[in-house]
């Protein structure tokens, strides 16, 4: 997964890089791991969130989004991703 953030490009490259780093210290128990050539982190052998950048994506910032296992539910609306600009 470290090749996958080295090869993102400027800014994402910075931002994925302090991400990662506060992902595996704050949740060590999930497990860095590449998912659909994003960088992605599992629990249980199940990917709970991941990376997008933004030129792969055609979007103009680098995103962080959850999938369903994360169980984010809180009422009836909650985020999925979020865009990231800076730190």
């Amino acid at each position: 997964m470290e090749e996958k953030i080295a090869s993102f490009e400027g800014n994402d490259k910075v931002l994925a890089e302090k991400l990662h780093r506060i992902v595996t210290s704050t949740a060590p128990e999930l497990e860095p791991k590449t998912w659909y050539g994003m960088p992605a982190y599992a629990l249980d052998g199940k990917i709970l969130c991941f990376m997008q950048d933004a030129k792969k994506f055609g979007t103009r910032y680098l995103t962080f989004g959850f999938k369903d296992v994360a169980q984010l539910d809180e009422g009836t609306l909650w985020p999925t991703s979020f865009a990231i600009t800076g730190s």
